[in-house]
């Protein structure tokens, strides 16, 4: 389902419930029109999604002038990555934080999502499992020595301690994670969060780190992993989310995609009879366009169920162009797989 707004509204919240343990789809994917003074950027920010989410999204529009009424995807329906439900976990080619709040008992599980920026190719930013050791407000930045030899090397020079301000990159929240050199924080530069442009820290929307800061505390969980591909059941149909590997991994990746997205699929439907169309879930990974889209269904293809017709006013012909699925096949070209199939 396609929610159509205004390229001027607010966004809708990050914040989603899950109805049982099982759902592993939220949100909703959005069609706004952007203003003759928008950049994708502008949209993006507006939406609580970053750079590379939008640009992905809407291929063939450029970033800094898509135009007065041009449509725009804006890419917030989200398939929550595969590991357990706890803590701040970041998928590093989605460029995305989620944070699941402890569960209380009688209250359903909640997860909120916002965009980051992650560490460079040559400052890469470590997968693995950590903790929040330490949180500051208004933070000062002590540049590591390796940086400020990286900006020597520039012609630049970079102070020993940089205090709180505008001029200070890691903005008004950091959050120190048991590497004692990498942090969750803020910034003075906005424009730059859904970039792959720090020296391994997780960066942060000011407003989405001020809101995350009071929610987490020391000890908090921190699980940062590495899932191009990501499937999940909405309902009775199997969504896709596909998005390019991180560079360093792309050879690597490329040949074993198709086996890594054969034996997710291959979970996800091991209690269920699910029809698979393969041929449209290879088409979606190639995009790689990180829009979820249907890949299988209990009882159809490539089709959602009656109950995600949408809103009144759904702009059809916009849902339809994002059906990455639909491949020109009528049928599945995979076949059913039974109950259990290995």
């Amino acid at each position: 389902m396609l929610l159509v707004l205004l390229a001027g509204r607010p966004a809708l919240a990050s914040e989603f419930i899950l109805e049982d343990e099982h759902q592993s789809v939220v949100g909703q994917v959005q069609i706004v029109h952007s203003r003759w003074e928008d950049t994708l950027l502008d949209i993006a920010r507006r939406h609580g999604v970053g750079y590379e989410e939008i640009r992905r999204a809407n291929p063939g529009v450029d970033a800094w002038v898509p135009g007065e009424g041009t449509e725009i995807v804006v890419p917030t329906r989200f398939v929550l990555p595969d590991v357990p439900r706890r803590g701040i976990v970041i998928n590093l080619p989605e460029y995305r934080l989620y944070y699941f709040p402890t569960r209380k008992a009688g209250e359903p599980q909640r997860v909120i999502t916002h965009p980051v920026s992650i560490g460079r190719m040559d400052w890469d930013t470590p997968i693995g499992l950590h903790r929040i050791t330490e949180m500051r407000r208004n933070p000062s930045w002590r540049p590591p020595a390796s940086v400020r030899a990286e900006a020597a090397r520039d012609g630049r020079q970079l102070p020993a301690v940089v205090p709180p301000g505008p001029d200070n990159p890691l903005g008004s929240r950091a959050l120190r994670l048991t590497l004692p050199s990498y942090l969750i924080h803020g910034t003075n530069r906005p424009e730059g969060v859904g970039m792959r442009v720090t020296h391994g820290c997780i960066r942060m929307y000011p407003e989405d780190v001020e809101s995350l800061y009071e929610l987490v505390s020391v000890g908090t969980d921190v699980r940062i992993i590495n899932q191009p591909f990501k499937v999940g059941w909405n309902g009775e149909v199997m969504y896709l989310e596909a998005h390019p590997p991180l560079e360093e991994y792309a050879e690597e990746f490329a040949e074993r995609s198709l086996t890594v997205l054969t034996e997710m699929v291959v979970r996800g439907t091991r209690e269920l009879a699910a029809v698979v169309d393969w041929e449209g879930a290879e088409f979606i990974a190639g995009q790689a366009r990180g829009v979820p889209a249907v890949m299988a269904s209990l009882d159809r293809v490539s089709s959602p169920p009656a109950d995600e017709e949408g809103p009144e006013g759904l702009d059809e012909d916009a849902e339809a162009r994002l059906a990455l699925g639909s491949t020109g096949s009528t049928g599945s070209t995979g076949g059913l797989l039974p109950a259990g199939a290995e």
